[in-house]
């Protein structure tokens, strides 16, 4: 009889679910649903103003997307939920939430509703910065040995910096916190009633490493008193390898998601990460690039070496024997998106429209026609900060070269080569450390839609890209997980020779743009080190 696995991919502003028969991967069915809150503006607090760079999220919108998804998905199928294997999580991370001894998310209740600090952090907010750096600064003091694992700076994204800020700016809600939890490893909770933490979300996002644990509370103790004993206390010790068997649905599990109580819950996984198996990823030298709202740039390898300027590296993050390496971008379709809503004029919006065309196709055509280098525009991609190679989100983005003749198309490929230029400053990051990396791959919305910025990518690095087939990458992969944790495949590896998706499409880079294009790349990082010292200003 014909076994199934699901797979829950939560991204920044929806979740996406998969229904995958694990006899040969096929995709049975799918359901997207985008939360009613979105990311939560200053008008839902009535007497806070938010920062900039605050990302708030209600936690309901989590729950209510899985019980939609999963019922469609079964309901469209026809698949009885006895021949569902397992179901795994992948989630947007570092995003995280105050929860008490039930589980339950402060924001829940009455008390706390109109609290910013107890809603979930979703991995863009920013706000921590301060925390962050404080943490980065006590860590060089005591010479500790695992900053290097995370390129020597801590970044604001994280776990660590958002829980303090819970502490700096509501004592009260830090105080009557129970455990502060990654928002997959909650839902994995929800569903089995067993709090675990998922190595990949611990590794990268908390200071967690395999051999050692977190950071002792003896460090925390030197940051405040007040955290003494935060491990074991806020955060749990309870961590297992991203994949594996957390549990199993249990009756609150049944009723949110219709499956069977008994059936296999995975431990959650990074939602980039989960891109690698859906692609086949599952061993050393092969760069992903997963593209969407942000960027992750991972790469797996055999050997732990220290890296500077990468987000963290992880033994067992993504396959058990490999350390696998992460960085990334902060910001890339948001940056496209920004441009497309501010800068735009009327008259292209209405020739695209007269074209049958979308106002991205129509840009991409017209900035298709100008040589590179002709509009003499550079751009930095520091829309939402840096996150690789300086880890720092105070950065700012950047246009140099407008003349009274800039063109709309002019700024939009300068914004287009600064992504793949920001890119490209990672690949080296990781060459010049001696991670090889042999092949490359992509996977995310942007990379199956936008054939010229693939195009662009490939010769910016001077690089074949294979595309994945999928577009569900974190589903797939998450699902690939589930069937494992459901005992159906033994290893991930073995999963992902069934289920993995082939490519379908491959960018070849042209060698005379390459060239071109390294010119200009040279002014990128020229302009990257002046700033950063800058600092923006």
């Amino acid at each position: 009889m014909t076994k199934y696995s699901i797979g829950v991919d939560y991204g920044t502003l929806s979740a996406r679910a998969l229904l995958v028969d694990l006899t040969d991967g096929s995709e049975v069915a799918e359901s997207v649903c985008e939360y009613s809150h979105a990311i939560l503006s200053g008008d839902f607090f009535e007497d806070t103003e938010l920062e900039n760079t605050d990302a708030f999220q209600h936690p309901q919108d989590y729950l209510d997307a899985l019980v939609i998804t999963v019922k469609e998905l079964l309901e469209t199928s026809g698949v009885s939920p006895t021949d569902i294997v397992g179901i795994g999580f992948d989630f947007t991370s570092c995003t995280v939430l105050p929860v008490d001894e039930k589980g339950t998310p402060l924001c829940f209740y009455d008390k706390y509703k109109q609290n910013p600090q107890a809603y979930a952090k979703l991995w863009k907010h920013h706000s921590a910065q301060q925390e962050a750096d404080e943490i980065t600064e006590l860590a060089e003091k005591e010479n500790v040995s695992w900053l290097s694992s995370y390129g020597n700076k801590v970044s604001s994204e994280w776990l660590f910096p958002k829980l303090f800020e819970v502490y700096h700016k509501a004592p009260d809600v830090y105080d009557d916190t129970f455990r502060y939890i990654e928002a997959g490893d909650w839902l994995v909770w929800m569903l089995t009633g067993r709090e675990i933490r998922s190595s990949c979300m611990a590794g990268y996002k908390a200071l967690w490493n395999k051999k050692t644990g977190y950071p002792e509370n003896e460090f925390w103790a030197k940051y405040d008193k007040k955290f003494s004993d935060i491990i074991g206390t806020k955060i749990s010790c309870n961590v297992l390898p991203a994949g594996t068997k957390a549990g199993m649905i249990n009756s609150h599990g049944k009723l949110l998601t219709g499956l069977e109580i008994g059936t296999a819950v995975a431990v959650s996984v990074i939602d980039a990460h989960a891109a690698l198996p859906a692609a086949g990823v599952t061993d050393g030298g092969k760069l992903m690039l997963i593209i969407g709202t942000s960027a992750c740039h991972i790469v797996m390898s055999e050997e732990n070496k220290s890296v500077k300027g990468i987000c963290g590296s992880v033994e067992d993050g993504i396959i058990p024997g490999l350390v696998a390496y992460e960085a990334g971008q902060s910001a890339v379709g948001d940056i496209f998106d920004w441009f497309v809503n501010n800068c735009v004029p009327e008259k292209y919006t209405v020739e695209a429209k007269e074209q049958g065309k979308s106002i991205f196709a129509f840009l991409d055509e017209k900035a298709a026609e100008l040589e590179i280098g002709e509009s003499g525009i550079i751009a930095l991609d520091w829309w939402n900060g840096n996150r690789s190679p300086y880890a720092d989100y105070s950065l700012l983005g950047m246009l140099y070269g407008l003349t009274l003749k800039t063109k709309p198309e002019d700024i939009y490929r300068g914004i287009l080569e600064s992504t793949a230029f920001g890119t490209k400053a990672i690949v080296d990051l990781y060459e010049e450390n001696g991670i090889e990396i042999n092949e490359v791959y992509a996977a995310g919305g942007i990379s199956q839609k936008n054939s010229f910025l693939m195009h662009m990518y490939a010769d910016v690095l001077g690089k074949e890209i294979q595309i994945t087939a999928s577009t569900q990458a974190g589903a797939k992969g998450s699902a690939i997980f589930a069937s494992v944790a459901g005992g159906y495949f033994k290893t991930a590896q073995d999963a992902a020779q069934v289920i993995s998706d082939k490519c379908e499409k491959v960018y070849y880079p042209n060698p005379e743009k390459t060239e071109k294009y390294e010119t200009i790349y040279k002014e990128y990082r020229e302009l990257s080190e002046y700033f950063t010292k800058r600092k923006g200003v």
